[in-house]
C-alpha cells in the first residue's frame, strides 16, 4: 500500500477516536458506533484497491481485479456495506415517529413471519430466517409497520443472533410500556452452511421473553403455538 493511502488511513482513524466528532455527529462514543466507524474506513480501502498497490484482496484469492466483471466490485461492496449496516444510523424513536395510539384492548397482538436479514459479526456472513413479534398492550397499541421497521433497524448490523432478540424486544418495551413482550428469530446461518461445519439445514432458535410472557407460562403457550417452528409450517 502506498504512503499516501496509509496516511489518510490514519488520519482518519485519529479523527474517529476524537470524542467531540461523536458529539457532533449526535453519536455515542460507543462500540458500535466505532465499528460502523471501522466499516465506513473498510469501505474507503475497497472503493479505492483497484488503485495499484490495492489490487491485493482479489490477487490473494487468485483474481484479476482488471477483469471486466471485478472493476466496479469495490463499489458495490462498499453500498452493500453501507444498507447492509444502517442499522446503527436508525433513530428508533424517530422511527416509530409518534405511531403509537390509545386503544381500549388487552389480548395478544402478534406480528410474525416477519422477513430477516443481518450479518454474523464473527465472520460477516448473512443469517436469514424469520422474526415473531408479540405483545400485551396495556393501554396503547403501536403502527403495525413499525414492528417490521423495527427488526429491521437492529438486524441491519453486524450481530449474533441472541443479543439481536434482545434488542428487538427491550426496545419494544420501552417504547410500549405494554404487559409483556414476546420476540422469537429463527435463522439460518451462512457461516455454518458455507463454511465450517457446513450444515446446509440447521436453524437456530432463540428467544426473548418480558413481562407477562416471561412469568406466565400460559401468556408464553399461547405466543409460542401460534408460531409452529420452522419446517412444520405449510
Amino acid at each position: 500500500m502506498s504512503n499516501k493511502y496509509i496516511h489518510i488511513y490514519n488520519n482518519l482513524i485519529n479523527f474517529t477516536r476524537n470524542k467531540e466528532l461523536y458529539k457532533d455527529l449526535n453519536r455515542e462514543d460507543s462500540f458500535s458506533d466505532r465499528l460502523t466507524l471501522f466499516l465506513l474506513h473498510f469501505s474507503f480501502f475497497l472503493k479505492n484497491y483497484k488503485n495499484e498497490d490495492n489490487k491485493k484482496i482479489l490477487q490473494e484469492i487468485g483474481e484479476d481485479p482488471s477483469r471486466e466483471g471485478l472493476q466496479n466490485t469495490p463499489e458495490r461492496v462498499e453500498s452493500s456495506l453501507k444498507f447492509l449496516t444502517s442499522g446503527y444510523w436508525v433513530n428508533i424513536e424517530e422511527l416509530v415517529n409518534g405511531a403509537l395510539f390509545k386503544e381500549d384492548y388487552d389480548e395478544m397482538v402478534i406480528v410474525k413471519d416477519i422477513d430477516l436479514f443481518s450479518m454474523c459479526e464473527h465472520h460477516m456472513l448473512p443469517f436469514i430466517g424469520k422474526c415473531h413479534v408479540a405483545y400485551l398492550p396495556k393501554g396503547k397499541i403501536i403502527g403495525l409497520s413499525k414492528v417490521p421497521r423495527i427488526v429491521d433497524a437492529f438486524s441491519r448490523r453486524l450481530q449474533v443472533q441472541e443479543r439481536l432478540t434482545n434488542q428487538i424486544a427491550q426496545n419494544l418495551e420501552k417504547i410500549l410500556n405494554p404487559i409483556g413482550v414476546g420476540v422469537v428469530i429463527e435463522a439460518l446461518h451462512l457461516c455454518m452452511c458455507m463454511r465450517g461445519v457446513s450444515k446446509q439445514n440447521s436453524y437456530t432458535t432463540t428467544s426473548s421473553m418480558l413481562g407477562s410472557f416471561k412469568k406466565d407460562a400460559r401468556t408464553r403457550g399461547e405466543f409460542l403455538s401460534l408460531i409452529p417452528p420452522q419446517g412444520t409450517r405449510k
